[in-house]
């Protein structure tokens, strides 16, 4: 093996320009693989992260998965309704102390309940359609990262001002109010009651700045005519590959619909199945480009080392001896390439770290998201290694197949 090996070196050493050119095809594929992978691996996890942290990781709602069986199919055998009339019931999950009692039992997170319904929020002669939800302000800070998007005042205010109300800085701006101002909000009942404003928050989704409003629970509850009555319960779990069993389970112990983040965002993880597949496809496009590199320059030497292996085949080299050298001039190219590319990839995602950008004026300067993983560089120099591999058995069966007496008579 060894003198397999110092020939094979020999080969590569003599032909150095174009092991250079082959070398750097690789270094180049392996590097820019890397660079690719933890660009696009870092901006998955960065949108996850900032997902996960926006939403319920369990939300458990007043709504049950199937619809509820009418009274009477269970004393006709009828396949139709008409007329019903649906008793005056008030929708949302009743008995919610019990309920969350229920769940902190086993549950190992953080729960908080929510009554959620519109609004009308006016001010200045201004109205403005509004999705108010009733919290109460400490359990709320566990489960969701608004304290963390609060621009002015503080949202534990709602704990202390019984009409307080904590409003998106777009709506505020839009209607023109600010800090201390007292607004009205009216249900769709035509109840109206007076807030005053505590807090502040900008997301920077639109759609809640400017439509989005927290309240103390029971004033919430005043306002929607819904006294003892929540409609959803939010969890946030210490771990999150749970959440699926968790909701599950919590769907069968109260029989109201629960929802895993998972299960929320379905269409969202199959598009970044997709974007990893296509990922590594490109990837592994880069490197079979380089292998045909690899594939030339091997080719390439064994045309001119017909005459030498002609003479290791007449000492008694046998043909699983002479592949052996060629497969290994590939491997040393993809070696050589992996270890550069390998350097270039981090000086690549290093540098990528260090760029800065604006999206707009609200948002602070960021970085682009890089992910460093010791998985991209083993899959790249593994990939690189097998393109060169195959590179080099192509040829090596060729130049094993010689026949040294038509070599050495100039039969080829």
């Amino acid at each position: 093996m060894i003198l397999q090996f110092r020939i094979a070196a020999t080969h590569v050493r003599n032909r150095l320009r174009q092991t250079v050119v082959s070398t750097l095809g690789v270094a180049l594929g392996v590097g820019f693989s890397i660079a690719m992978a933890a660009l696009m691996e870092g901006s998955q996890r960065d949108f996850m992260a900032t997902l996960i942290d926006a939403i319920p990781h369990v939300e458990i709602k007043d709504d049950k998965r199937t619809p509820t069986a009418q009274p009477a199919s269970t004393v006709y055998d009828a396949v139709a309704f008409r007329g019903l009339r649906p008793l005056e019931d008030l929708r949302g999950i009743r008995n919610p102390t019990e309920a969350l009692a229920s769940l902190r039992d086993w549950v190992d997170g953080d729960i908080a309940q929510r009554l959620t319904g519109q609004a009308v929020l006016r001010y200045s002669g201004q109205d403005i359609g509004m999705t108010l939800i009733g919290v109460r302000p400490k359990q709320e800070l566990l489960v969701s990262n608004i304290g963390e998007d609060i621009r002015k005042g503080d949202f534990e205010d709602l704990g202390t001002t019984s009409n307080g109300l904590v409003l998106g800085d777009k709506a505020a701006e839009r209607l023109g109010a600010d800090l201390g101002d007292t607004v009205t909000l009216t249900s769709a009942n035509g109840v109206a009651k007076r807030f005053k404003i505590v807090g502040l928050f900008h997301t920077g989704i639109t759609t809640s700045d400017e439509s989005l409003a927290y309240a103390p629970l029971k004033a919430v509850q005043i306002l929607l005519e819904k006294p003892d009555i929540i409609n959803a319960i939010t969890i946030r779990l210490r771990n999150i590959d749970v959440a699926v069993a968790i909701a599950a389970r919590a769907e069968r112990q109260l029989g109201y619909k629960a929802i895993s983040w998972e299960e929320a965002n379905e269409g969202l993880m199959e598009a970044f199945f997709v974007r990893n597949v296509i990922m590594f496809t490109a990837v592994g496009g880069i490197l079979l480009v380089a292998g045909f590199g690899i594939y030339n320059i091997i080719s390439t030497i064994v045309h001119e080392k017909a005459r030498d292996i002609a003479i290791l085949k007449s000492l008694g080299f046998p043909e699983p001896d002479i592949q052996q050298i060629f497969v290994m001039e590939g491997l040393v190219i993809g070696v050589l390439g992996a270890l550069v590319g390998s350097a270039l990839g981090f000086g690549l995602s290093t540098y990528l770290a260090t760029i800065k950008f604006e999206v707009t004026t609200d948002i602070e300067m960021t970085r682009l998201p890089i992910y460093f993983s010791h998985v991209h560089y083993v899959i790249a120099s593994g990939l690189a290694l097998l393109s060169a591999g195959i590179a080099g058995f192509v040829p090596a069966r060729k130049a094993a197949a010689l026949n040294p007496v038509d070599i050495i008579r100039g039969a080829t």
